[in-house]
């Protein structure tokens, strides 16, 4: 990784350019339907009322044609074409697609491609070199230059699946590299033309570029990319906790010498945390030795696992640090080989809201007992197993159905946060502020 400015970038841009190609797609649409795509980022254009025209750009990841891309820019698409620098055009097929990540994988039937060089985007840093390499406003094999701004950046951009308890993990690598509608899925290459990220995004009011872009980190890319080749969908793997971020006085109470790591909330039953020995009050610091100074961090650090790998995870505990080799899990947080009905019997009948079980409360109590949480929005907002939810937006819940129909409201009126009310195992009043993604 370059430390000082380079006399020039010629070197990185020539290995990128025939790396980096055009993704032009195109949707039928109905005579009255419309398409709302990310505003300023991926660009479309109506033609005739019927057919919806994109573009954005891709990476070649193999010589046989796989082809790594953003989501975004594919999504919907009836036909995808591929355009390289040397001018050649190709079909394409989707081999899968990943919302949650922002990445999708291509197929294009040809040989002797020139595939990037993939870099490790862990080794990037504040202020070093990158080079933005796509296909802005249609201006094929377009490079700008820019320093690395930030690193682990959650900007909320990615939406979740709530129909599969799917949510967003977003840890990108922000830049001052000027991109365009058109970068999307394009890369981001560090002084060596080696690949260090996915061009995913940009922060503007107006829809151009503003001063800074967000890309994918490519070791996440490549994870994401690699399982979609393989399984056709991404293995995510879980610890098995719920954690909340680590303030300035939680610091101060548990003797931590900074401001650091991610507190552990809850460890879900039966889970690769619990059988490793990680508690309650822990703080996790590191997984493999990166630090997980934020819970982005951690989710992306943890999402370049499949179940039933390994990982080495550092916690602050009692003044000390330890280490634990965590066998992670599924995304309900169990062993991969343990039983599908592990848990209680009542979970059988419950059902997921938000990446939580849920379940009527009993013993005359009014609302909705939460028997387990997973990733997502509630557990961020700092939910936990054993509370009960009394209330929506000030709106009293009695059971499932009302929990569900009152998210639903708050969904569809788009606000950007929601009022849970609640009561804990004590029966003290809760209240959380929940994002909903």
């Amino acid at each position: 990784m370059g430390t000082s400015v380079p006399m020039n970038f010629r070197k990185a841009a020539n290995k990128a350019l025939d790396a980096v190609v055009h993704v032009r797609t195109a949707q039928r649409l109905p005579a009255s339907g419309g398409w709302f795509g990310w505003p300023g980022y991926f660009q479309p254009q109506q033609q005739g009322g019927s057919i919806q025209q994109g573009s954005g750009s891709g990476v070649v990841m193999s010589e046989d044609g796989y082809i790594v891309t953003n989501h975004h820019v594919i999504e919907g698409a009836d036909v995808i074409e591929v355009g390289f620098n040397d001018n050649r055009t190709m079909a394409a097929a989707l081999v899968g697609s990943d919302p949650t990540t922002d990445i999708a994988v291509l197929k294009v039937e040809g040989q002797g491609l020139s595939p990037m060089e993939w870099g490790d985007s862990d080794a990037v840093q504040i202020g070093d070199w990158v080079l933005a390499v796509g296909n802005p406003f249609d201006l094929t094999s377009t490079v700008t230059a820019g320093i690395v701004s930030a690193k682990a950046r959650d900007i909320q951009l990615l939406r979740p699946d709530y129909d599969r308890s799917l949510f967003p993990v977003e840890s990108f690598i922000q830049t001052d590299a000027a991109v365009n509608p058109g970068n999307s899925g394009g890369a981001l290459v560090d002084v060596e033309g080696q690949l260090v990220g996915i061009n995913t995004a940009i922060a503007s009011r107006t829809g151009s570029y503003a001063g800074y872009a967000f890309a994918v980190p490519a070791n996440l890319a490549g994870k994401v990319a690699r399982d979609l080749i393989e399984f056709g969908t991404v293995q995510r793997a879980y610890l098995g906790v719920n954690v909340r971020p680590v303030d300035e006085s939680m610091a101060g109470r548990l003797d931590l010498p900074a401001v650091a790591g991610v507190l552990v909330a809850d460890v879900n039953d039966h889970s690769g945390a619990e059988q490793a020995g990680i508690q309650v009050g822990d703080v996790i610091l590191s997984v493999e030795g990166t630090e997980t100074g934020s819970i982005p961090q951690l989710l992306e650090r943890v999402s370049r696992f499949r179940p039933g790998q390994t990982a080495s995870v550092q916690v602050w505990r009692d003044g000390g640090v330890l280490s634990f080799e965590v066998e992670l899990g599924r995304r309900d947080g169990l062993l991969p080989d343990a039983p599908e009905g592990t848990g209680d019997s009542d979970e059988d009948a419950a059902a997921s809201v938000f990446g939580c079980l849920v379940k009527p409360a009993q013993d005359g109590l009014e609302g909705v007992l939460v028997l387990k949480v997973g990733p997502g929005p509630f557990r961020n907002a700092g939910v936990t197993k054993g509370m009960v939810i009394t209330a929506v937006d000030n709106t009293p819940v009695q059971g499932v159905e009302d929990l569900i129909h009152a998210l639903e409201q708050a969904g569809r009126s788009g606000q950007r946060g929601i009022l849970l009310e609640g009561l804990d195992s004590n029966g003290a009043p809760l209240w959380f502020g929940v994002n909903p993604g």
